[in-house]
């Protein structure tokens, strides 16, 4: 099973890194739980699809469209549980951020039902989504 999860999780990242939502969405679970760390305006736990993509939509329009998941460094499974360590980065007008994440992916019945994220620098991170 560890091994499934972790080329599903490798097709989410793809996914993710060519703009494919539509792939996206069917890789996430209808009912997938989101938790988005610190204290920015991204921040909290967000409940279902369509709450993951008003996140995402909104960090992508408050980049400019430049957020993205640059680099998968590698992944590991444990279970139905898999972990990515990334790169990602963003800019706008007045600033940009560069950083290691680690992504936290738990897999049922072959989609994602919920993602933990880890940023490097939550601060900077925090400064650069704003409140």
């Amino acid at each position: 099973m560890t091994s499934k999860n972790i080329d599903i999780a490798r097709e989410y990242f793809q996914a993710v890194q060519a703009g494919d939502l539509a792939r996206v969405g069917e890789l996430l679970d209808e009912s997938v739980v989101w938790h988005q760390p610190g204290a920015n305006r991204f921040s909290g736990d967000h409940k279902g699809r369509d709450a993951v993509f008003a996140v995402l939509g909104g960090m992508m329009e408050t980049s400019r469209g430049s957020f993205a998941i640059d680099q998968v460094h590698s992944m590991m499974g444990n279970g139905d549980t898999v972990a990515a360590t990334i790169h990602f980065t963003g800019g706008h007008e007045s600033g940009s951020m560069s950083m290691d994440g680690v992504d936290v992916l738990r897999l049922k019945d072959g989609r994602i039902a919920e993602v933990w994220l880890f940023s490097a620098d939550q601060s900077a991170e925090d400064a650069f989504w704003g409140r």
